[in-house]
């Protein structure tokens, strides 16, 4: 069992969460989670929830391979409405912003957010850790090599699987010194890795329970995925909900998908079949 003090309310839980994604952006690698407009976030966000999402994860800015990034005030303005909107609408969801940027991570905080999920664990942006710890909210420390812009420059590794632990071995004492109390750990699939190293860290994933930290997976419809079939991101489902199943099995707690149903069906099954 796992509690997370999401801003003042508590997140607890024995069976894998379901992190439903809305991207806020014109670039995001994958077509279908893009959402423009107040409107059209509040309606997917509404479906995510009726199909089982337990958190809904906002973000502003593509971090795709070779993307441009955006200031902190783009960033912001991009995303801070539908916080707004969503923690309105329904105040009872747990609502995770996707950024690096201290900025908008202070003002989604206030405007509803309650889960930071930064892909830089804290490299991109200099107060971003002590800004996590003086929010009190849960953070996600993603392992990634690089930036967004340089990291599949960056895919070498001997050891793949050792060299994301020892990254988590040395981050989270740094993390905990800060006072930052709940932290959720995420290898970072395709940030930094290739197919090979991909497949790797899922094959090894319940490695990472030594942390006693909560697990979090996040290859959906990810090119891992795609490339291996030789198809694209849109006919990406199957291999995501595959990939979800093993990622169950190995450890995975919080499952960070576009597609809630079908992960949410991932959940039932399993715990059908082991319970």
């Amino acid at each position: 069992m796992f509690t997370l003090n999401c801003n003042g309310r508590m997140l607890v839980w024995e069976k894998p969460l379901i992190m439903g994604i809305i991207n806020s952006t014109p670039d995001s690698f994958y077509q279908g989670s893009r959402f423009s407009g107040t409107d059209a976030v509040l309606a997917q966000a509404e479906k995510m929830l009726e199909e089982g999402a337990d958190i809904i994860d906002i973000g502003g800015q593509s971090t795709r391979p070779g993307s441009t990034l955006l200031t902190a005030t783009e960033e912001l303005q991009r995303v801070i409405e539908s916080v707004e909107a969503i923690h309105n609408r329904f105040p009872e969801a747990f609502i995770s912003i996707d950024t690096f940027y201290a900025l908008v991570a202070k003002e989604t905080v206030a405007a509803g957010a309650s889960i930071i999920n930064d892909i830089s664990a804290g490299s991109m942006n200099e107060t971003m850790i002590s800004m996590v710890a003086s929010l009190n909210v849960p953070y996600v420390l993603m392992h990634m090599k690089g930036t967004p812009e340089t990291m599949q420059q960056s895919a070498h590794y001997e050891n793949v699987t050792r060299e994301v632990l020892d990254f988590f071995i040395h981050k989270i004492p740094l993390l905990r010194n800060a006072g930052i109390k709940d932290i959720i750990v995420d290898p970072g699939f395709g940030f930094g890795k290739t197919v090979v190293h991909n497949f790797e860290l899922l094959r090894n994933l319940s490695a990472f329970k030594i942390f006693d930290c909560p697990i979090l997976l996040g290859l959906s419809r990810k090119s891992t995925i795609y490339k291996t079939l030789g198809t694209d991101a849109s006919q990406a489902l199957n291999g995501t909900t595959v990939l979800n199943t093993i990622g169950f099995e190995n450890g995975a707690n919080i499952l960070r998908v576009h597609d809630v149903k079908e992960a949410r069906e991932v959940v039932t099954l399993l715990e059908a079949l082991y319970k």
